[in-house]
């Protein structure tokens, strides 16, 4: 069996294996619906911004995930459309997952079916999951709207059940998910998380209401700095009279003896 091979080559033996799994690939496999395609890039963008917040959660787009299989030499292997490991340092994996290699498995397994490009045999693959005890699996059925989240229990998946605003909850990760305009969104510590477009409109909007400010800022200077050119012109002109008074001041006191002596 591989698993008794020493260290290195057993980790050969996976690199074989991923390598023939990518050449024996059907070029169906490569022909994507866009439906599948959106809802992937919705899910990676949105769990980008989770990882942003919590780096222990790390979202794969489209990575061969390997494992032995008891009593087998062949390599158990499928590829779901995304994928989460909850794990604190950075995991390395290039052309494959491979489980005995790695210090956790995955704890999130997303899969996107449309009956327009049925790229896999889901069937089989929900089964794959459910034997590697991966404690979330995602499906989602762009075409008919349907998306269900299994939880894996005492042996088995189990659906999870919707709270009243049609949510499904992954607790661990404080993450709900739902149908929200034909696709499947993702909400963090309660509250949605956005997509580039709706970062964008934000950033927009945020850098007009930042040039607004700055406009009243500039035009509120403007006005102090008229304000101030005011104040000191009145200051300078208020100098300027009294200083003419005191002169005419100093001048009648100086007149006033030869007034008295000319009388």
């Amino acid at each position: 069996m591989a698993s008794k091979l020493p260290p290195i080559l057993l980790r050969l033996h996976y690199q074989k294996a991923a390598e023939e799994y990518l050449r024996n690939l059907p070029l169906t496999h490569f022909m994507e619906a866009t439906a599948q395609a959106t809802q992937r890039k919705i899910t990676w963008d949105s769990l980008d911004l989770v990882h942003s917040r919590r780096p222990d959660v790390q979202v794969f787009n489209e990575l061969l995930l390997q494992y032995p299989q008891r009593g087998e030499e062949q390599l158990g292997q499928v590829v779901p459309d995304n994928m989460v490991v909850v794990w604190p340092e950075p995991i390395k994996a290039d052309t494959s997952f491979d489980l005995p290699f790695q210090p956790d498995g995955p704890f999130w397994v997303f899969e996107y079916v449309s009956q327009r490009s049925r790229r896999k045999d889901y069937d089989t693959s929900f089964h794959k999951y459910e034997r590697l005890k991966i404690p979330y699996y995602l499906t989602f059925y762009p075409d008919g709207q349907e998306l269900t989240l299994f939880r894996y229990g005492s042996r088995k998946y189990v659906s999870v059940k919707p709270d009243n605003h049609g949510h499904y909850a992954i607790p661990d990760l404080e993450m709900e998910v739902a149908l929200l305009d034909d696709w499947v969104r993702y909400w963090y510590q309660g509250e949605l998380l956005p997509l580039p477009a709706d970062l964008q409109r934000d950033l927009g909007e945020t850098r007009r209401q930042l040039r607004r400010s700055n406009r009243r800022v500039r035009t509120l200077q403007q006005r102090a700095e008229a304000e101030a050119q005011r104040a000191e012109a009145e200051r300078q002109a208020r100098i300027a009279v009294e200083q003419e008074l005191a002169q005419l001041r100093a001048r009648l006191t100086a007149d006033q003896p030869r007034r008295e002596n000319g009388r």
